[in-house]
């Protein structure tokens, strides 16, 4: 059965902390075969200043916006303070069965008074099938100021409203929602709600777009910034980026382990728990020779909810050595760990766009060279990664480093 796939092909930002006119171009980014092919790395380099962590930053307020929540207050900080406006520009290719979806997704914020909002958004589509290719032109284009559309142009909206009138008023109301919350017009849930449940067939390629980068944004796309390495550092939390597919339920997030001491959790993150440890262990052993997690039950306790509840700690397990605390590992095996389940997503997964600030941070430079390594033979998904290590330059080909 043919599974659509989502994957970045660039990102440009503009006036965006020290960054007036940035871009990235991932590997393949200029396909424009059928075919998604294999892994994509892309590495970072670049002195301190340069605005490396503004990029994983952006991805992260992307992500933000497309799964349609406010905007961070921290935007308005990140724009230049030359400058009224910043810019980003995220372009894509949709794979379907036998047609190539180029899609752009471009974003105006402005600074006001209150903080940031969006000025502008909008999102342009080429559509590649049976060898022909369409214009690249805006279906969905949204401003913020304009009171006489709801958005542009004119022909998409029709397409999207036809007989039923009741859509219209929906989509009014929808737009004063997404400015009164601060967030997405276009993937803001009222609107994103009325765009996916619409059935005409003249708007079907578009909301196709629409539901493929919103998934991607919530399913596939994993951000992990210093802030990871921070709570490592101070021994305080392991937080371990996770994805879970189970039937037609699947998780995906952050999981929160303290270090410093055990902690209690209900049946159902407990369940969560075992099933990320389950995956890691699959792999860890091959990255550090003979190590495993276990999880040590220390029976049940009662949440302070009344509900039933497990008290547990992580251990770290080597060969047949004695169990200890994962705290007492050092902050490299703890960044491996806490990354380890999002980046065994994104070997398997095509769709999976993982993007980590720092990745040599802590880690031996011979084990990040082979991970690399291992990754770009063999894997299937995207990572995109910042780092000041070299050895890891010697592992990658031009095409992967920036």
């Amino acid at each position: 059965m043919w599974k659509d796939i989502v994957r970045l092909s660039s990102l440009t930002i503009k006036n965006i902390k020290n960054v007036k006119n940035g871009t990235i171009i991932m590997p393949h980014g200029n396909n424009r075969s059928l075919d998604c092919g294999g892994a994509e790395i892309l590495g970072i380099y670049g002195q301190n200043g340069s605005g490396k962590t503004a990029i994983v930053d952006t991805f992260s307020f992307l992500q933000q916006i497309m799964i349609g929540e406010k905007l961070d207050t921290k935007i308005a900080d990140y724009i230049d303070t030359d400058s009224e406006s910043a810019e980003v520009n995220a372009e894509f290719n949709i794979f379907s069965e036998n047609t190539l979806y180029e899609v752009g997704y471009n974003i105006i914020f402005a600074k006001s008074e209150e903080g940031v909002f969006i000025d502008r958004e909008y999102i342009n589509c080429a559509i590649n099938c049976d060898g022909s290719r369409t214009n690249k032109n805006i279906f969905m284009d949204y401003k913020r100021n304009d009171n006489e559309a709801i958005f542009k142009p004119q022909r998409r909206l029709e397409e999207l409203i036809g007989k039923n009138k009741d859509i219209k008023t929906d989509l009014i109301v929808a737009k004063k929602m997404a400015e009164k919350s601060n967030c997405s017009y276009i993937f803001g849930e009222s609107s994103r709600d009325i765009f996916l449940n619409n059935k005409s067939d003249k708007f079907k390629n578009y909301k196709f777009v629409l539901e493929s980068l919103f998934r991607f944004a919530v399913r596939d796309l994993f951000v992990i910034d210093n802030s990871h390495s921070g709570m490592i550092s101070t021994n305080v939390l392991l937080p371990m980026s996770f994805r879970v597919d189970k039937e037609k339920i699947g998780m995906k997030g952050d999981f929160a382990v303290p270090l410093m001491e055990p902690f209690v959790l209900d049946s159902e993150r407990k369940e969560l728990l075992v099933e990320i440890v389950d995956q890691i262990n699959t792999v860890l052993y091959t990255i550090i020779p003979g190590m495993r997690i276990d999880i040590k039950d220390y029976g049940k306790q009662t949440l302070d909810s009344g509900e039933e509840g497990w008290k547990v700690e992580l251990m770290s397990v080597r060969g047949d050595n004695k169990p200890i605390p994962i705290r007492m590992e050092s902050d490299g095996i703890i960044k491996i760990i806490s990354i380890l389940n999002a980046l065994i997503q994104a070997f398997s997964n095509s769709s999976i766009c993982l993007v980590i600030d720092e990745l040599d941070a802590g880690i031996f430079e011979y084990l990040l060279g082979e991970l690399l390594d291992i990754f770009s033979k063999s894997a299937k998904g995207q990572l995109i990664f910042t780092s000041h290590n070299l050895r890891a330059l010697e592992m990658l080909d031009k095409e992967s480093i920036m």
